[in-house]
């Protein structure tokens, strides 16, 4: 199942793409499975980070580029492992000569335990990397300041997190991923923290634009499988959205309609 349809494709920075899932290539069993787990989920990108792959063209590693270009799908580099705006700037400007595309996922890490993103450090980052041409997407936390600075100097959409990273636990501040939602107009990608088809499915629902994930897949019991199962379920989310829930009640609804049914069974109030 397609994550979007012809008609509602997902558009970033002015391109459209014909998914809403966005697959990390980090911890799979082996190469064989990332290449299935991707042919199943057909993502519309494939992250691969530069400081933990290496740039030499050696033994794993040029297989590791061998493969992402036999996967035939976009590739996003990202930033993961940085730690200052310098080092985040210096290895988006690799990136961009390895892969030949201004596509980047910023990652600034302020914490190591948490592998929370520094807040500012992000923002200022995101502001050089946009006026040296790059496609941004900023991994950020669910802060709604720190996501409206971050459009404010250019990014034309934001990922923030759902949970920490590699955790699993899914949206943890649900009240201030929706308020983001609603504030903001720009594409909005939940990036981290998801751990089951369900947890995307919700956020879909709320009307983010689309998921970013990796360990949820690569460290399920079937990878394959489970990334069919969040292509499936971003596109169940997505097509919720659109068509538009039915207003909650505090009381019990009857489901058929009272009239012409025996006069017993009306209330007798």
């Amino acid at each position: 199942m397609n994550t979007a349809t012809a008609q509602d494709p997902l558009v970033l920075y002015g391109q459209t793409f014909s998914s809403r899932l966005l697959l990390g290539t980090a911890r799979y069993p082996s190469p064989a499975v990332l290449e299935a787990a991707v042919q199943r989920a057909r993502p519309a990108m494939v992250t691969a980070s530069l400081r933990r792959q290496g740039i030499n063209a050696t033994n794993a590693g040029s297989s590791f580029w061998e493969l992402l270009k036999h996967l035939a799908v976009p590739v996003l580099p990202n930033t993961a492992g940085c730690h200052s705006v310098q080092e985040a700037v210096t290895t988006a400007q690799m990136a961009r000569e390895v892969f030949d595309t201004p596509w980047i996922k910023l990652e600034v890490i302020g914490d190591d335990y948490t592998l929370q993103p520094d807040t500012q450090q992000t923002v200022e980052a995101a502001a050089i990397l946009i006026k040296e041409g790059f496609q941004v997407l900023p991994y950020c936390t669910e802060d709604l300041v720190q996501c409206q600075r971050l459009v404010d100097v250019g990014c034309q959409a934001v990922m923030p997190w759902a949970a920490p990273i590699g955790t699993g636990r899914g949206p943890m501040n649900p009240y201030a991923l929706q308020l983001l939602r609603e504030r903001l107009p720009v594409p909005l990608l939940v990036d981290a923290g998801l751990g089951l088809p369900s947890h995307a499915c919700s956020v879909m629902e709320w009307g983010f634009d689309g998921v970013l994930l990796n360990t949820a897949v690569a460290l399920s019991q079937d990878p394959v499988a489970m990334a069919g199962a969040f292509a499936d379920a971003v596109a169940a989310g997505r097509a919720a959205r659109l068509a538009g829930a039915m207003e909650q009640h505090s009381s019990a609804q009857p489901s058929t309609p009272v009239l012409g049914t025996p006069f017993w069974h009306h209330d007798k109030a």
